[in-house]
């Protein structure tokens, strides 16, 4: 049997336990299971994350291991500055908590908005100062808002991307987060032209599911060591996608049918033991199989790719689609060395890779490009 194939055949032993012994008793198994597939080494996870808590968060207990940075103030607030505000959503699936950056210079302008998805562990403060989008914010004028997810929906705060109800429109999580970019759309008179959703592992894979469900309301989507839409239904098939085991778009061809290509970029790292890199790869593959199959004018793709190195040390292969000489409709960086983080983010915050390339100020240049997708997609 392979590695794979023993970790799921344990999956049983694993719910088993947790009903009748709870999760203190059960976490070993857990460890010894990820270490025979090749997650762990000697018992530690080989990426920050924290596998064995989102195994217990899937069944609704443990508690997270955070390696967030020690919290602070967040920089981008003080004289002279910006407002962090927190606001709330409330609909039919529940309720999320939320922050908005307004820069200094917004004055009831119909500025773009960009919605930023934090990863597991992680929340608006945290991902607003690793990130750096609200001194972006500031310096070119959008407003950015950060959904949280709850620990009581997660108990690792990871959005439930792996879960079905969670891919749909007009449910769960989606409908929270669409109601949210909605919210501060209406409260700040903001341009719905230029709406973006971007996020970092289970924030990007949620990200893409956004702009997969909701393709009128976003222009373009973000997604940083994430997984493509419908990668998984539940726990295992999470696991296996984490591992690269959904990276063929005909494994996922049901679920994106006659979906919109909604334009993409995408970063990952080529040395990520947490989500395989194969997973930005086959973000790509979705979004050329979805234009091929809705497009009508018989426009082609090309693909252009550029060989490069940041000023601080990383190498990156980075794809650029293109069609019939319009903006570039996709780019996929793959970063050469890079792991689990957020390239070219601030140490003051977690999960992020200072020696770049500059993920944030780069999906702010994709984004600028875009339009509604009716005026950039050719159909």
């Amino acid at each position: 049997m392979s590695q794979l194939g023993d970790l799921h055949a344990r999956m049983t032993e694993i719910t088993r336990r947790l009903k009748s012994e709870g999760p203190g008793k059960t976490t070993q198994v857990i460890q010894n299971a990820l270490a025979a597939a090749g997650l762990t080494s000697a018992g530690q996870p080989k990426a920050p994350h924290n596998f064995v808590a989102d195994v217990l968060a899937r069944f609704g207990v443990g508690s997270a291991t955070s390696t967030s940075a020690p919290q602070a103030d967040t920089p981008d607030t003080g004289p002279g500055r910006g407002k962090f505000v927190a606001g709330s959503h409330t609909n039919a699936a529940g309720s999320r908590r939320y922050k908005v950056y307004i820069p200094s210079g917004y004055d009831g302008q119909a500025v773009p908005l960009v919605v930023m998805l934090h990863g597991c562990t992680q929340d608006p403060d945290d991902f607003a100062r690793g990130t750096q989008m609200n001194a972006l914010a500031e310096e070119q004028g959008f407003l950015v808002v950060y959904p949280a997810q709850e620990s009581s929906a997660n108990s690792s705060k990871c959005w439930n991307w792996f879960k079905a109800m969670d891919q749909q429109r007009g449910q769960g999580e989606p409908s929270l987060i669409a109601g949210i970019t909605n919210d501060v759309i209406d409260q700040y008179g903001l341009d719905r032209k230029q709406v973006f959703v971007a996020g970092l592992s289970a924030g990007g894979a949620m990200a893409i599911i956004m702009g997969s469900t909701y393709p009128d309301l976003y222009q373009a989507v973000g997604v940083h060591s994430g997984l493509p839409y419908a990668s998984a239904s539940d726990l295992t098939s999470a696991l296996s996608a984490m591992r690269g085991a959904s990276s063929s778009p005909s494994r996922r061809s049901g679920a994106s049918a006659q979906l919109e290509a909604i334009p993409v970029i995408v970063f990952h790292g080529d040395r990520d033991a947490t989500v395989s890199p194969s997973n930005g790869t086959g973000l790509i593959d979705d979004f050329v199989a979805r234009f091929e199959q809705t497009a009508t004018s018989g426009a082609k793709i090309s693909t252009v790719v550029e060989e490069g190195k940041t000023a601080t040390g990383h190498r990156y292969s980075r794809t650029s689609l293109h069609v019939d000489g319009r903006p570039v409709l996709a780019e996929h960086w793959l970063i050469h060395g890079a792991g689990h983080a957020w390239a070219g983010g601030s140490a003051s915050g977690s999960y992020t890779d200072a020696n770049g390339p500059d993920a944030s100020r780069e999906m702010l240049r994709f984004f600028s490009t875009q339009s509604a997708n009716s005026e950039t997609l050719p159909g």
